[in-house]
């Protein structure tokens, strides 16, 4: 492995220097070089093709991630817009349903979308990125639409609104996450950065968009008319991904990665992380209703806290570059389980309940960022689609279990029923207990790569 040398900072009183693990490096001449090293195996022969010459680090790569963009605004349109479509469902004709298995639907997909994951990537490697995206939009668009022939049967919304939905996010997902890496180096966090960016937008505009529907024509063509919606434009963004290094060859497991003390403690971190990040946008609804709030204003604290998701998003991938995605990738954790430890428990009132939206808001969307750049970066482009693949796998469980845990302790306290924050308390503090665990996790993996905080890592 060679060693990289050491980049200025010129905003800052130190130099911020290159963890040996990172992906970019500084030549003599002020031009950038990718040599993306790999935390172990330091002989492979798949990463040993992928040199900083071998990267565009542009090009076709910006419509590559315009693309993945429009894609991610789907998939993350659907599940930042399901705390809405819950909420309406509870109240309409799925009254007599508990919110717990509600909201179970829509952990499904997600746990879907990760569950399937690695199967996604291999499938994507034999078939390309373009058939896969398509294969991806098209069950996730009809999806929707069949799931509005379900609004009153629980099995139904189950199949459709949560498997069927996560495998068609699944594959979206994982070639949304690994399709930049064979584009960019220097620039990844920026690139998926603008990638992650799409997705915010979409729950932002897709929250606002579902509750202005339902108002209008109800809950049924609600689901209808957002599929039609993927369908529409989710297709022709598909057709326009192109591979610059098909690897049909590569493996879509490698179990050996975990040896890396750090990747294993990242692993554990987002794992632990994935718990957390839908509690807010499905319950926010529930809570602005039991303090007082319009469901209106419940959704529009939804559309806030998706719309600064976004700029997390968006903030984060720069943020990557600069300090290193390990090291934001600490600070988003932090955020998070701060915002959710000391400002929602005690968020009673509108103002507070938009302070913690913003915050965690952004907490949340640098998350979708910052934890995929440092597995990406841990090891070359070849490898890259594996690392990231297993360990979003991982947070499967917490996509599955982490809202209807929370949903299961609102129901035990008949927090639904009452109109205060107080019976919310159990699972605001279990959500903020589980962030502040992963930002443990997250520093114990930093400093097993490097005990200098002041190193770009």
């Amino acid at each position: 492995m060679s060693a990289t040398t050491t980049t200025t900072t010129a905003a800052a009183d130190f130099d911020l220097q290159d963890y040996p693990n990172s992906n970019a490096a500084e030549t003599d001449d002020g031009h950038t070089r990718t040599e993306q090293l790999h935390a172990l195996d330091a002989d492979s022969p798949q990463d040993s093709a992928h040199v900083a010459s071998a990267i565009p680090d542009g090009g076709y790569g910006w419509l590559i991630v315009l693309s993945c963009s429009i894609l991610t605004f789907h998939f993350n349109g659907f599940t930042g817009s399901w705390g809405v479509l819950q909420s309406h469902l509870l109240q309409t004709s799925l009254s007599d349903v508990p919110t717990s298995t509600i909201t179970f639907v829509g952990s499904l997909a997600t746990a879907a979308a990760v569950a399937f994951g690695l199967f996604s990537v291999r499938l994507t490697r034999l078939v390309g990125a373009r058939l896969g995206a398509v294969a991806g939009v098209t069950l996730l668009g009809l999806a929707e639409v069949l799931s509005s022939f379900t609004t009153s049967e629980v099995g139904g919304l189950f199949g459709l609104s949560g498997v069927m939905v996560g495998l068609g996010m699944s594959f979206l997902y994982s070639i949304s996450n690994s399709l930049p890496t064979q584009y960019f180096s220097s620039n990844l966090g920026t690139a998926n950065g603008l990638v992650k960016l799409g997705g915010g937008i979409g729950a932002t505009v897709l929250a606002i968009v579902a509750e202005i529907l339902i108002q209008r024509v109800g809950i049924a063509w609600t689901f209808r008319i957002l599929g039609f919606i993927t369908l529409s434009t989710g297709l022709p963004a598909a057709l326009l991904l192109k591979e610059r290094t098909p690897s049909h060859d590569a493996p879509s497991l490698e179990l050996a990665m975990f040896r890396n003390p750090a990747y294993t403690a990242v692993f554990i971190a987002a794992a632990l992380g994935a718990f957390t990040l839908f509690a807010p946008p499905y319950f926010l609804p529930l809570i602005a209703r039991s303090v007082g709030l319009s469901s209106t204003t419940g959704a529009g604290l939804v559309a806030g806290f998706n719309a600064c998701t976004a700029i997390g998003r968006l903030l984060s991938g720069p943020v990557c570059d600069r300090i290193g995605p390990t090291n934001a990738f600490l600070i988003t954790m932090l955020l998070s389980a701060i915002s959710m430890l000391a400002i929602w428990p005690f968020s009673g009132n509108l103002p507070l309940l938009s302070v913690f939206v913003v915050l965690n808001g952004i907490a949340n969307g640098s998350f979708f960022v910052t934890m995929p750049t440092v597995a990406a970066t841990m090891f070359g482009p070849a490898r890259a689609p594996v690392a990231m693949s297993q360990a979003i796998t991982g947070w499967t469980v917490g996509y599955l279990m982490g809202p209807p845990i929370a949903g299961y302790l609102i129901q035990a306290t008949h927090a639904d029923r009452k109109h205060s924050l107080d019976p919310y308390r159990p699972a605001i503090f279990y959500a903020g207990g589980m962030a502040l665990a992963s930002s443990l996790f997250v520093l114990v993996g930093r400093l097993a790569m490097e005990r200098k905080f002041l190193k770009r890592v």
